[in-house]
């Protein structure tokens, strides 16, 4: 049974007692007791137990070290700091890049008792001034603000009125220029070491290839920082990549069979297509939301608390959506346009299933794609060693995309982890087949070749089906010798073939162009026939081999458990709506299923389910014991 606290309001809920109190005292001269961290995480926030290295970075910042925390989404990594700041004395600063979700932030704090609150733009002048003074007078345990924010002079002339607990940099990958998410504001944050050397610093990402590692530390002054690494691993993650078609289709038949109902988030690279796909959407019936920078301010704001608060909202949007977005019942995350690179693929899939349910990450990608993002690469105002990087990642996202192995595997290695196949994803459910392409390369390549290197796979595939059309007879390709020499391969086989030679660097795209293909000094061996090649076989997925990644009702549920279900997942839902915060700040559902599962018949036992703390279950114990003993029978 956890030790329950002595009262169970906010008062109760400031620091642990009995700690050293030097600000910025060094590192060896702040002892901490991990079993107040543990008193903490039972008590405050409701978990038995620490996952991995929790325990290991919560009594190093909290002794007064720095340290940089890779830890994928759904990992935990706000605790790293969170307890950390209630350990200490002063206030813990968290720099967050993203105003928007800094309310839902701390209104699930306050749900919990903590202290918090934040600064940033959206403030007026006297709700302002009062954070300040409650800051001050050591009101507050953590107070997040925006880089932008906590760089201002007034803001830093507050900080030296302070005594600080911590600072804690979340989403730290925005100071590397070689990143998905670059934020130049972050390349500031070296001031916090500068200005406050003996204030431990906390670091945090889901996630940094080696390259991004590197820029972190040394952007940010952590050359002397502790480093953990989690596994990047989240294996209740399915990923699926399908050859593009007719992407539309295909999306909505993914929604209709595997996630009726569902919250997801759907990926577009432009604008344009995230209204088009959003409104196409809810044609279909389906509760689709439209988010991009386009969009102003106010849409954006009121689209995202939607999805945030309501159940089964599908949000459409660009990459300008995601990073800080904490909705635990997100269960997949979809691309209808191929990533840039594989950390931004990694972050954006890594928002489903944060709970730790089953969830999917579905894409769907042709060459088209490819071209596109090759032309934004070689298009783009990056210096000639920016667009090398970045080609680099292109061509590592390519080669997840067209593997035979395992893709856990791909992700995993791209991050520096081994790991085995895991048998939850397509390529491990269903493995595809490859196939001896060298005459088809070869036949490809030619094409290209004796086309002058001026078209793109289109009109390539219609020489090789031998198709007779005005414009073929123009230019004269009805009389090329590799004119109807592909007729044993259909439309869909041809467009295969292409992508996977440029996939594979056999050919270039043309960039500075209308996308036609071209060869390169790797093409000679294939057209000599010095080089075999293999192809992977498009296959269509059986329907019996397709598991659901999860219904409504869990297959394990006993039947008579449903109604039990229902039941709290409506009083949560009542509850929300009375403190304005989503359905999830309340309970997630592990801990509804929990509750299911063990039938708790009074507070001793309540206490002991997973996410309920000594706060809620002052706030809601009543109730819902008020639920289960109706449904005891």
């Amino acid at each position: 049974m956890k030790h329950m606290p002595e009262t169970a309001g906010p008062e109760r809920l400031s620091k642990v007692h009995g700690l050293a109190t030097n600000l910025g005292a060094p590192h060896q001269a702040y002892p901490i007791k991990m079993s107040n961290a543990l008193t903490i995480l039972n008590q405050t926030f409701g978990y038995p137990v620490f996952r991995g290295e929790q325990e290991a970075i919560i009594g190093h910042i909290a002794s007064g070290g720095d340290a940089l925390v890779l830890m994928p989404t759904g990992g935990g990594k706000s605790l790293c700091f969170q307890i950390p700041a209630l350990l200490r004395d002063g206030v813990g600063i968290v720099v967050s890049p993203l105003i928007a979700l800094m309310q839902n932030q701390v209104d699930q704090l306050k749900q919990l008792g903590v202290r918090a609150d934040f600064l940033n733009s959206t403030q007026l002048i006297a709700e302002s001034e009062r954070v300040q003074r409650d800051v001050l007078a050591g009101k507050i345990d953590l107070l997040y603000v925006a880089p932008e924010r906590l760089l201002t002079p007034s803001f830093l002339q507050l900080m030296e009125r302070m005594t600080i607990a911590l600072f804690a940099i979340d989403e730290a990958h925005c100071v590397s220029q070689w990143g998905h998410d670059f934020r130049p504001e972050y390349l500031q944050l070296s001031i916090l070491h500068e200005r406050f050397p003996n204030v431990p610093r906390i670091a945090l990402t889901a996630t940094a290839d080696q390259l991004t590692r590197g820029e972190m530390i040394e952007r940010l002054k952590l050359e002397d920082a502790r480093i953990f690494i989690s596994s990047f691993d989240r294996p209740n993650i399915r990923y699926t990549v399908v050859e593009k078609q007719d992407a539309r289709q295909q999306l909505l038949n993914f929604l209709r069979e595997e996630h009726p109902g569902d919250a997801g988030i759907i990926y577009c690279l432009s604008r344009k297509k995230v209204d088009e796909t959003a409104h196409w959407l809810k044609g279909q019936g389906i509760a689709a939301l439209p988010y991009h920078a386009g969009m102003d301010s106010e849409s954006r704001r009121r689209n995202q608390d939607k999805f945030l608060r309501d159940d089964g909202i599908i949000m459409v949007a660009t990459i300008a959506f995601g990073m800080g977005i904490d909705k635990p019942d997100v269960r997949f995350v979809a691309h209808l346009d191929l990533p840039k690179s594989v950390e931004g693929y990694y972050q954006e899939t890594g928002r489903a299933g944060r709970d730790g349910q089953p969830a999917n990450a579905w894409m769907t990608y042709g060459l088209a794609d490819v071209v596109q993002l090759s032309r934004m690469i070689e298009q783009s105002d990056a210096d000639e060693a920016h667009k090398r990087v970045e080609r680099h990642k292109l061509d590592a996202m390519l080669g997840f995309c067209e593997t035979v192995t395992c893709r856990r595997q791909i992700l995993l290695q791209y991050f520096g982890e081994a790991g085995s196949a895991c048998g939850n994803c397509d390529t491990c459910i269903n493995p595809p087949l490859t196939w001896d392409g060298s005459l088809a390369a070869q036949q490809a390549l030619s094409t290209v070749y004796r086309t002058g290197q001026r078209f793109g796979a289109g009109h390539l595939i219609d020489v090789l089906l031998g198709k007779i059309t005005d414009r073929m007879k123009s230019l004269g390709h009805d009389r090329l010798k590799t004119f109807g020499l592909g007729k044993d391969f259909d439309d869909k086989r041809w467009r295969s073939v292409f992508r996977q030679l440029v996939a594979t660097g056999l050919l270039r795209v043309d960039v500075t162009g209308y996308g036609a293909l071209l060869l390169n000094e790797t093409s000679r061996p294939v057209l000599r026939g010095e080089q075999t090649v293999r192809f992977r076989q498009e296959v269509e997925v059986e329907k019996k081999k397709t598991a659901k990644t999860r219904s409504k009702v869990p297959l394990d549920l006993p039947q008579d458990s449903h109604e039990l279900l229902e039941a709290l997942r409506t009083l949560r839902r009542k509850l929300a709506e009375q403190h304005g915060v989503p359905s999830f700040v309340i309970f997630h559902d592990s801990t509804l299923m929990q509750l299911v599962m063990q039938r708790p018949r009074n507070r001793a036992q309540l206490a002991e389910i997973s996410g309920i703390g000594a706060q809620k279950l002052e706030r809601y114990g009543a109730a819902l014991l008020d639920v289960l003993k109706a449904h005891a029978a």
